[in-house]
């Protein structure tokens, strides 16, 4: 797969990487996450340069592990409520459908 290099912005300094076509929007996206998490902390700490960048991974690793702790995102559940939603609209749509 062909890689591209893509320049990101992080408190001022701009950075290349490498990014697949693919991920470009998702890398984007982390880039917008990490850049408020970054001007967040500094704003409550003063914290700059490697220390803020140190403080803010912790942070992140932190919220990550206690959202895998919690038992994260439950797909399968999701998938059964999108399934009764879908049954419930069917009904509904049926009963219209009897109206004309």
């Amino acid at each position: 797969m062909p890689t591209d290099t893509l320049d990101i912005s992080l408190l001022g300094k701009t950075y290349s990487v490498a990014c697949r076509p693919e991920d470009r929007e998702g890398l984007l996206a982390a880039v917008a996450f990490l850049e408020e998490k970054l001007n967040s902390l500094a704003a409550r700490t003063n914290a700059s340069g490697e220390k803020l960048a140190v403080m803010t991974a912790l942070n992140i690793a932190h919220e990550f592990l206690q959202f895998q702790r919690s038992g994260g995102f439950d797909m399968q559940a999701a998938k059964r409520r999108i399934g009764l939603v879908n049954a419930r609209l069917d009904g509904v749509l049926a009963q219209q459908e009897k109206l004309f």
